[in-house]
């Protein structure tokens, strides 16, 4: 058998190239995205505000983060970072090419099989793993000769590329499962998912009775009259436009207490952070203690309240809270919409949709943090469905989504196989008698 054993240190050795840093010269600074995500440029700095000892980079060198080439933090020196410097914790590794091409190892590193030797070469405590060198050095793996790796590395070439045109077309059916859902979300919005029922009440007699139900709680200031022109689009005869505000018992966001009174434990409280499209998120969750809460009794939240991120970046993300909820309170960062009289499934499809999100960010103020202010959402105009119409297009567009759900599983499941079979065929190629990966052994 022509493949030989060798030692990673003997494969590759260690550059560094330390250079004096001029405090009026501008210096690239790089850094190495995890995962296999490649090198980049980190940031450009005037030599005054660098501290450190510095390394120059060359285009081509191959590059790790000792802290994290446990986790894929390794790669190829991009044309543009040209003369770009690191600290000590990378390193520039130089492949002896009378043993290994230098495009064989790029492809070697890409194999979970190189970032099982990085993980293994790795040790200290849990704020200082990094990679040691001995550790490191001393793995042995099994090369073939240069003329047999110029032969590999064409077969590597050609799988890889098909496998990269494989994942294009994955990536495009997402994004037009994405595409579809929207699509789906304004259908609804616009009246073209369900057929109508000529024996459905009248949305008029809905809004009527939403009326009346209003006028039973606290006097609300007078919504203006509905103009011609504010109507975005035609919607089916036995509906009507209303103002968001005309068909709700409350819109209007929370306030936020003084730290020192969360609590570890007590009444959840929503923030921004807790609010996403599926649904509430406990993750970093904060609480206020019950005497806290009921000083804000005006921002209380309900079961099936629709609760709206309305500033910062993730303005528009929409959860409805579910009948089970017990209690909570939300942040003034989060508006709670309490529709009244109506299926608010529905009209959480609705703030969902892109008709409501274009309006969202159509209408924000401020600088900087931008938000949206209660008055523009309460006179929002929107659709208002027959109720019995409002509850078939709920179930229709679960269904919908249903099937978009798994159509999005499959495609993510036939990536995550498209990426297996090209780790497996890097193993293959890169292993003389094993099809499970490359011979490696730890040197005592």
């Amino acid at each position: 058998m022509s493949w030989k054993k060798a030692k990673l240190g003997d494969i590759l050795k260690r550059r560094r190239e330390t250079i004096k840093i001029f405090p009026d010269q501008e210096y690239k600074l790089v850094t190495i995205r995890l995962y296999h995500k490649g090198v980049v440029l980190r940031n450009i700095s005037k030599g005054a505000d660098i501290k450190s000892t510095m390394s120059e980079v060359k285009a081509g060198d191959f590059i790790l983060s000792g802290i994290d080439a446990r986790n894929g933090a390794f790669g190829i020196v991009p044309e543009d970072l040209e003369g770009a410097i690191v600290t000590n914790d990378f390193w520039c590794l130089d492949p002896d090419e009378k043993l290994i091409d230098k495009e064989f190892l790029l492809f070697l590193t890409s194999t979970d099989f190189f970032d099982n030797i990085c993980r293994q070469s790795s040790d200290g405590t849990t704020q200082r793993i990094r990679l040691q060198k001995d550790k490191f050095y001393n793995y042995e793996i099994t090369l073939p000769p240069l003329k047999e790796q110029k032969v590999i590395l064409k077969k590597l070439k050609e799988t890889k590329f098909n496998t990269e045109i494989i994942t294009t077309e994955l990536t495009h059916q997402l994004s037009l499962v994405k595409k579809l859902r929207q699509q789906l979300l304004q259908d609804a919005v616009q009246g073209k998912l369900v057929a109508q029922n000529k024996n459905d009440e009248p949305a008029s007699e809905l809004l009527k009775k939403i009326k009346a139900e209003k006028s039973k709680l606290k006097k609300d200031k007078e919504l203006p009259p509905i103009k011609p022109e504010e109507i975005p689009f035609e919607i089916p005869e036995n509906w009507v436009w209303c103002r968001l505000g005309g068909i709700c018992s409350k819109i209007g966001s929370g306030s936020t207490p003084s730290g020192s009174n969360y609590t570890k434990e007590g009444i959840p409280f929503f923030r921004s952070q807790n609010i996403y499209n599926q649904g509430l998120v406990y993750d970093d969750i904060n609480f206020i203690s019950n005497e806290v809460h009921m000083q804000m009794n005006g921002t209380i939240v309900y079961p099936n309240d629709i609760l709206l991120n309305i500033t910062g970046g993730s303005m528009g993300r929409c959860a409805l809270v579910p009948n089970e909820f017990n209690e909570g309170n939300v942040s003034q960062h989060v508006c709670i919409i309490r529709p009244l009289g109506v299926s608010n499934i529905f009209y959480h499809k609705v703030v969902l949709s892109p008709f409501f999100q274009n309006f969202i960010f159509s209408s924000t103020t401020g600088a900087g943090r931008e938000g949206l202010p209660k008055y523009n959402l309460e006179q929002f105009l929107i659709p208002l469905p027959p109720l019995s119409e409002q509850h078939r297009i709920v179930q229709k567009l679960e269904q919908l989504m249903q099937t978009c759900d798994e159509l999005e599983a499959s495609i993510k499941q036939s990536k995550e196989q498209n990426e297996k079979l090209l780790q497996q065929v890097l193993r293959e190629a890169l292993s003389p008698a094993s099809p499970t990966g490359l011979s490696v052994s730890l040197s005592p």
